[in-house]
Order: structure tokens, then sequence, then C-alpha cells
């Protein structure tokens, strides 16, 4: 397992600059934050300039999913993001916009950002935008999206932010699962030299909604878009009328913050609500010791703020620090695979943060993309989305930071709100594939089948939760019995994370990934079951079945077992295939499209109907005679049908 990996030791140079010195630095500091966690949480809320004090730390019951930090705490998100920065680094750029064309970029200075956003809040009330509403957000990576979804926390509205490579179903069934009254998109996005019609996709997503009152469009290209009179306005002529200041609204800790769609078990993507005083406290602490930022640092997150990874460690983490933090609204390989090289290059960039598969396409194009680049200011290096395979590891650590920076490799999901398992600069041997130990407050035990503990170090189980942490999610919005039966009825008493994991003889954790119907993808989490549902919603398709497969590239990639309706008949298997994928894309976005659809002459089921995917998965990297005991399947003569299938498309 983990002992034939090598242990790279903590880098004495990262040591000496590091907030801690040594293992046993942070042995104390994280004892502490179990064995007293009210005491070390009420410190760390120090962090925040709170306009009313809490009168309680904690009040958490995870056996009945009830989590609440800070009650009685007012505060604003905003303010502590810009407003109280204002007098010491007013003038320090804030947000470096690194756009589409890099010559388009530039930079915003903390006291240029407080005022965009103040016109932006200024602009949502003046539309009917009021404390507790949801607006739904749907843009490229512009300085607008920070602008808005700033804006909504300065006055107390609930934003939601989807991902603009989501379609227009997609965007329809947020916008009404939240209610959300206000959608703010852009003309068009621009990615990688191509652009995107977002405002085509969302006038399909709104037609016939009554409770989208208003679409506020921002001008990202030259192209003009239809305006529909009465609901369409101009971003940029709204702005210009409405004065830089705006008060921010005095929000209770609990109060929501923002709701952010995932992926899982079930069809219906779950709306996980997060708030303002424990969120903001767990990204700001997080931001600041796993990345090891200090004053001056430039950080970049090559994430999108579509994802928690944009909320948390683009905006939120690292405003609240008052750091100077990259949006970068391109893609790794435009104009040329060295692009994040320059960027770090040209701006001097200290710290890192990206995704294994971005990392993987990266080193399969060259090291000469990377070396022709100056990294000397890279210090630290992040990665995040799914467990990073050793191969890649020691690219990224060896010809990206040439032996020079220490990597962390973190653990987190959307539900968190921050990072849970990772490795600390000058605390940790680095193992690469390792997450390590756990962060301050964070306290993980693995389980059996059964649900019963795990006392050994070494071992292998299910990956839960002993306690709460403040960066909690709350609840899924509007279906709380959803949030407890997803995440705590499995393991009563715990929070149960999906994944499986190792524990080696150091006691390190290794995520070995999802053991549920979800499988991820490039760091964006599917749910099986959504895919099926847009699958089996194609006219020529009976039923399906979706795993994960091992992917070059993406790390996991979407293979569909699919079986075609009897009256079919001799319709080309290519143009099935090329259909079905495009219903995915039409339905869910361009990343949830499956990589390989095997048509197959049935699906291997138990007596009762249930599909046994551990067997596809199986069949989908070859493990043919390791399927186990399939005489309880209603008919096992299936499983070397699809086998037969399954060999003929890995000939071609």
């Amino acid at each position: 397992m983990t002992e034939a990996h090598v242990t790279y030791p903590v880098l004495e140079h990262i040591r000496k600059r590091s907030y801690l010195k040594s293992r046993d630095e942070y042995t104390a500091m994280y004892k502490k934050s179990i064995d007293e966690p009210d005491e070390f949480w009420r410190e760390q809320a120090n962090r925040l300039d709170w306009f009313h004090p809490f009168q309680k730390v904690s009040d958490c019951d995870l056996a009945n999913a009830s989590i609440r930090w800070y009650e009685g705490g007012k505060l604003n998100v905003a303010h502590n993001c810009l407003d109280r920065h204002l007098s010491e680094r007013g003038d320090q750029t804030a947000i470096i916009w690194e756009a589409d064309e890099a010559k388009d970029g530039r930079h915003i200075s903390y006291r240029e950002l407080h005022a965009e956003v103040c016109k932006t809040a200024n602009v949502l009330k003046s539309m009917g935008v009021k404390r507790g509403d949801r607006v739904c957000i749907y843009l490229p990576m512009i300085p607008e999206l920070a602008y808005t979804m700033l804006a909504c926390a300065r006055i107390g509205a609930i934003h939601s932010i989807v991902f603009a490579g989501f379609s227009a179903e997609s965007i329809r069934d947020r916008i009404l699962d939240c209610e959300a009254k206000m959608v703010i998109t852009a003309n068009e996005g621009v990615r990688g030299g191509k652009r995107i019609a977002l405002k085509s996709i969302v006038d399909k997503a709104v037609e016939g909604l009554e409770v989208v009152e208003s679409v506020l469009v921002c001008r990202r290209t030259d192209t003009d878009v239809p305006m529909k009179s009465g609901r369409d306005f101009s971003f940029e002529e709204a702005c210009s009328k409405q004065r830089p200041t705006c008060p921010a609204e005095w929000m209770d800790a609990e109060d929501p913050l923002f709701i952010l769609y995932t992926s899982g078990s079930t069809g219906r993507p779950k709306g996980l609500l997060h708030t303002t005083g424990g969120y903001l406290t767990y990204a700001s602490l997080t931001h600041k010791y796993v990345f090891d930022v200090h004053p001056g640092d430039v950080y970049c997150c090559a994430a999108d703020i579509g994802w928690v990874t944009g909320h948390t460690y683009i905006i939120y983490g690292p405003l609240a620090n008052g750091a100077t933090t990259i949006m970068f609204e391109s893609v790794p390989t435009y104009p040329d695979p060295g692009r994040y090289w320059d960027i770090v290059e040209r701006h001097k960039v200290n710290i890192f943060y990206t995704a294994p598969t971005a990392i993987r396409a990266i080193a399969r194009e060259g090291d000469q993309w990377v070396k022709k680049y100056d990294r000397s200011s890279l210090r630290i290096l992040g990665t995040v989305g799914e467990p990073i395979n050793p191969e890649a590891w020691e690219w990224y650590y060896d010809v990206v930071g040439e032996q020079k920076c220490a990597i962390v490799d973190t653990w987190w999901q959307t539900e968190t709100g921050g990072i849970m398992i990772t490795p600390l600069p000058g605390v940790n041997e680095l193992k690469p594939g390792a997450a390590t130990l756990p962060f301050f407050g964070v306290h993980p035990c693995l389980v059996d089948e059964e649900g019963k503990k795990i006392e050994a170090t070494e071992a292998k189980g299910y990956l839960c939760m002993q306690a709460a942490w403040p960066g909690l999610a709350r609840t899924v919005y509007g279906d709380h019995e959803r949030f407890k039966q997803t995440y705590f009825s499995q393991y009563p008493g715990l929070y149960f994370t999906g994944d499986g994991c190792n524990r080696d003889k150091d006691g390190d954790y290794w995520i070995t990934g999802r053991v549920d119907d979800v499988i991820n993808v490039s760091g964006h989490r599917l749910g099986t079951a959504e895919i099926e549902s847009s699958i089996n919603a194609h006219p020529w398709v009976a039923e399906s079945a979706v795993v994960g497969y091992p992917h070059e590239i993406k790390g996991t990639g979407i293979l569909g077992f699919v079986i075609l309706n009897a009256n079919i008949g001799d319709q080309a298997k290519e143009e099935i295939v090329q259909a079905v994928r495009e219903q995915v894309a039409t339905d869910i976005g361009k990343f949830a499209r499956p990589d390989l659809i095997l048509v197959c002459p049935g699906l291997p089921k138990t007596r009762s109907g249930k599909i046994m995917r551990r067997i596809l998965r199986k069949i989908s990297v070859g493990e043919y005679g390791n399927l186990g005991n399939v005489t309880t399947l209603a008919d096992p003569s299936v499983v070397d049908q699809i086998i037969g299938v399954h060999k003929e498309m890995v000939k071609k």
C-alpha cells in the first residue's frame, strides 16, 4: 500500500517561513482544537470583525443533524472581506483578473472592489432584492462574479452560483428549487478562445418561470443579445446610476450566506446551505495555515467560482485575510500548455492551487512548457478535487516546483465548506498521494461496514467525522430530512463523508474515493442517478447504468452501459452512442458527457431488480474473472454477454 512510496522531508526554507514550524507545534494546536473545541474556536473567531459578540460558541448534535456556531453574534461577510481592510490596504490589489486573453486582464484594488460591490448591492436593492431573497448567478470568471456574490452578502441576500457550463435545464432546476427571484448572467462567456452564449441559455432556463422577476445581464463581449422588456436589464447601465457606498447588513452568524448545488446518489442535486459566521471563520483559518499565506504574497487558485473551491479559496478565504487573489477566466492549455506558468512568471505567484486533472493534462504535453517560464516565486503548490496519483504528484514536485516547494494535497467537500485533511507547510513530511493529517477541529475516524470504529492505527474503512466544525453545511435547502438521511443516518452520531480511506502506520490518511453512487470526474462530483436519468430520457434507450472507470487525464471517466428499445432496428451504433452522449451534455452540461457508451443486451440485476454496479465496475477495468458470486442474479448469463461486448470495445 503506502509504504512503497517515497517520503519527502520538510524543506528547511519552507519551515523557516511557515506559521507552524514542527509536528509538535501542530500536535499541540490540534490537541487543543479537539479537547477544548469551544475555547479553540472562540479564539479563532477573533479573526473576524463582529458587530455584536456571540453568546455561545457551538450547539451541535450530529445525531439530529443540528449544527449551530457563534449564536447571537452579528457580522457581515462583505464587511470582513472589504471594509475592514480599507484603512491599511485600500490600494493593495485584491483581485488580479487573469482574462482569457492575458492582455485584457487587470488588477482591482480593495478600494475599487469595495466601490464596485457597493454599487452592485445598490442595484440589487433598487430591483427589489431583499435580505433572505435568493439570487441565481450564472456568470463566467469575470470580476462581476466577485462583485455580485459579495453584493449579495452585503445586503443579506443568499447567492446560488451555478457553474457556467451547466445546461438550461440544470439552471432551471436550481432556480425552481431555491425560488430565485433574480438571475445574473452575461451576454456571453469567453473560455479558451471560444465564446459561450450564456444569455441564450438563461433565456431558455427562465422561460415561463414566474418566480424570476428580473435578469441582470453583464456585458463580457461586443455581441448584442435580445433583452426582454421589463425583465432584462443591463448590469453596466444599472451600476452607472448607483453610489459607491452601501451599508453592510448586520447578519446573524447562522443566517444563510449561499446555496451551492452538488450531485448525490439520487437524481436530484442537493442545495447545500452554508451560513455566515462559522463558514467565514473556517475559510479564513484554513486559507491562512494550509497555504501559509503571508502579507505581500500573490495567491492563485485556478478553480472556477461555480464550485465550492472557488467560493472558499478564490473569494471568501483570501479576501477575509486581506490577500491578493487571482481569478482565472481561461483554461490551462490556452493559448498553449504553458499558460499556468506564464501566469506564475508575470504575477510572481507564491502559492498555486489546481486540480490533478489539470496537472496530468499539462504533464502530458511535455516539461518544456513548464521550464520556459520563471517559477522561482513559487513556495506552495496545492491540489484539490480528487486524490492525486503519485506519478502526477512527483511531476508537480520535481518539474513545476523543482523540489523547492511544499505540496499540500487537500481533501474536502462542498459539504465541509473548507479543507479537512491536508499536509501543512513546515509540519508534514510529504507522501505522494496522501492527504496526511486532519486540520484543526477535524476529528476523523474510520468505521467498518457495521459502523464500528476501527481503533487500530493502520486500517482501511469508511471515513467519518466524530464532531462538527464551523464550516460544515447546515442543511439541504428546503429539505432538512434529506440532509439528515444523506450524511448522518448511516452511522448515528457521525458525519459520513461517502469516501473510503486508508490510514497508515504513521496515522496519515489516504483517500481512496467514493463508496456510493457518486463519481468524481475532473473534480466535478456527479451522481450516477442524475446521468442515468438523462440517458434514460432518450427515446432510443430502455435502461442504463453508469459507473466510473480509470481515466488517464480525468482520473475517473464515465462509462454508460445502455440497453436499447426493441424497436430501434439497425440504427448505426455510432449514431446511437453520440446521440446518448449529447443528450447528457444538453441535460446536465458538457463536463458530464459520458466518455464511453457500451450498448449491451442486458444489465446484471438481482431478482428484486437492483442493478449490481459492483459487477459493472469490475467489467469496466477488465477484471472479468473477479466478479464474485453472480449466481444470485436474475439472469447470470447476461454477465458473459456484457463481458463479450466490453472486450470488443477494448479491442477498438
